[in-house]
C-alpha cells in the first residue's frame, strides 16, 4: 500500500475533497465556478460541517475527476455521523446509494426518503445530465425550472437535470423515491 493511499484512508470525506482540490491547484472559488455551487457550501463540505446532497457529490466527482464513493468508504469513522447529519442538514431527507459509482460509470441509482410535509429548504439541485424519479410511496412535489408537478405513488418524471430543481413532500406520510441519474 502506498503512502498516498494510507494517507487518504485517514481523511474524512471533506478533508479528502479538500486534498484533491488542492492537488489540482484549485481555489474554493475555482471549485465554486466549476461546480456551480456556492463557495460557502463547498467550504462547509470540506470542513465536514454539512453532508453534500447527491447532486453536489456528482459535481465534485466530475470536476475533480475522482470516485467520491472511494472517499466515502475510506471515512468509515464518520460514515454513520454523515448519514445522521444528512437528515439534520436538509431537515427532511436522506438517501442511500444503490449502485456503485466510478470514473467510467454514468448511471447512479438512489433510494431517497423525504419526511412528511417538508421541503428541501435552501437546497436547489442542478447537475449535468438527466434525472428520472419514480415515486415508490407517498407523493412528491417537484419544481424543475419554473414548472411544478405533483406526483403520486407509481408516477414518474424524467428531466434535464442541468435545470435547477427542488423536491418536497406535501403529504402526511413519508415519501420514498427511486432516483436514477445519468451523468455524461
Amino acid at each position: 500500500m502506498t503512502k498516498r493511499r494510507e494517507k487518504k484512508t485517514k481523511l474524512s470525506f471533506g478533508q479528502g475533497i479538500k486534498t484533491y482540490r488542492e492537488e489540482r491547484e484549485m481555489s474554493l472559488k475555482d471549485l465554486a465556478h466549476e461546480t456551480g455551487y456556492p463557495e460557502k457550501l463547498l467550504e462547509q463540505v470540506e470542513n465536514d460541517e454539512v453532508t453534500p446532497p447527491v447532486a453536489l457529490v456528482l459535481q465534485l466527482s466530475r470536476t475533480l475527476k475522482i470516485d467520491v464513493q472511494e472517499l466515502e468508504k475510506s471515512d468509515t469513522k464518520n460514515a454513520s455521523a454523515r448519514l445522521k447529519s444528512q437528515k439534520k442538514r436538509a431537515g427532511s431527507y436522506a438517501y442511500t446509494q444503490l449502485s456503485k459509482s466510478g470514473a467510467n460509470k454514468h448511471l447512479g441509482a438512489y433510494l431517497v426518503s423525504i419526511e412528511p410535509r417538508t421541503a428541501h429548504q435552501g437546497v436547489e439541485y442542478h447537475h449535468e445530465g438527466e434525472e428520472f424519479i419514480y415515486v415508490l410511496k407517498g407523493s412528491l412535489s417537484i419544481t424543475v425550472g419554473k414548472n411544478t408537478s405533483l406526483l403520486a405513488k407509481g408516477e414518474s418524471i424524467h428531466f434535464n437535470s442541468a435545470l435547477h430543481h427542488t423536491l418536497s413532500n406535501p403529504s402526511h406520510d413519508k415519501t420514498e423515491l427511486l432516483v436514477v441519474l445519468y451523468i455524461p
